[in-house]
């Protein structure tokens, strides 16, 4: 399969370098000469893409790729991969796209569960440009013919990315909010996910898929346990009502809902590396060792 890759970031890159044997080529997009270069020395066939403008070479690029799979955020001008194909439009298209979003477009629901049915009310700005962009999506896949995968991505931790670096850097807090769980996934789980769409026969389908772990749980009880992984004593639990926090961390907490992956496990058929932030935690202690 060759893709190409709209935003090689921290989650595009772990799909690409834990499947690369299943990928006869791969090239994407970046912000800067200095990611370009360095990837390109990876194998990875890298171009800028950023407000300025985009190496030439990308439509040509694209073109030839099988499955695209689409990481960049939209901003309050929509998405800049749709403003890009709009202004460079291309004769061939691929197979499949996989568009990686967020389980912030159903916005709150108080705890409760939701899952692919639930409505999206999307609460946060965010939230909202992501739901546009999810439906932009979808129309574009409709008019060219491709399959088109939309990953619900619930909050993404990893190697360098987690309760345990945020500890050794003296950067975790427990902050406690009566009721509120939030829902995690591995990076690693993300690439299994992606894997799968794109190993689907073409069906003609438009999927809507929430990848999230087994368990949403209160976000200090992460960090105490990652805190016992390491040996340490877990920060004291501040109060949300009194805690000191960016606006943009306040707004997550004002989101509280249980996200069911029923629907990747059965019917995607991912079985979960890290069915829990119990195991993903203790994978990562096992990775640097």
């Amino acid at each position: 399969m060759k893709l190409f890759a709209f935003g090689l970031g921290y989650s595009a890159l772990h799909y690409i370098r834990a499947c690369r044997k299943d990928l006869a080529s791969v090239a994407g997009t970046v912000l800067s000469t200095e990611k370009r270069d360095s990837l390109r020395r990876e194998g990875i066939d890298a171009f800028v893409m950023n407000d300025e403008g985009i190496d030439a070479e990308i439509p040509a690029a694209a073109e030839a790729a099988d499955a695209w799979l689409v990481s960049i955020a939209p901003d309050a001008g929509g998405d800049p991969v749709l403003r890009m194909l709009a202004s460079h439009p291309l004769r061939t298209m691929p197979r499949t796209i996989v568009y990686l979003s967020t389980i912030g477009v159903y916005g709150d629901h108080a705890g409760a569960w939701v899952d692919e049915s639930t409505p999206a009310k999307p609460t946060s700005t965010r939230s909202q440009w992501r739901l546009d962009a999810e439906n932009r999506w979808i129309d574009y896949a409709k008019a060219h013919g491709c399959d088109l995968h939309v990953l619900r991505l619930a909050g993404i931790y990893g190697p360098g990315r987690s309760a345990i670096d945020n500890l050794r850097e003296g950067k975790a807090r427990r902050i406690v909010k009566k009721g509120q769980v939030f829902n995690r996934i591995h990076v690693a789980d993300i690439a299994q996910s992606i894997a799968a769409c794109l190993a689907r026969l073409r069906t003609g389908e438009t999927s809507i898929w929430n990848i999230t772990d087994n368990e949403p749980c209160p976000p200090q009880d992460v960090v105490a346990y990652a805190a016992d992984l390491l040996g340490l004593e877990p920060p004291p639990e501040i109060a949300f009502e009194t805690a000191q926090m960016t606006p943009m961390a306040r707004s997550f907490y004002s989101e509280n809902k249980r996200v069911s992956n029923r629907a990747m496990r059965e019917d995607l058929g991912v079985a979960l590396l890290c069915p829990t932030y119990r195991e993903g935690l203790q994978s990562l202690l096992v990775q640097e060792k």
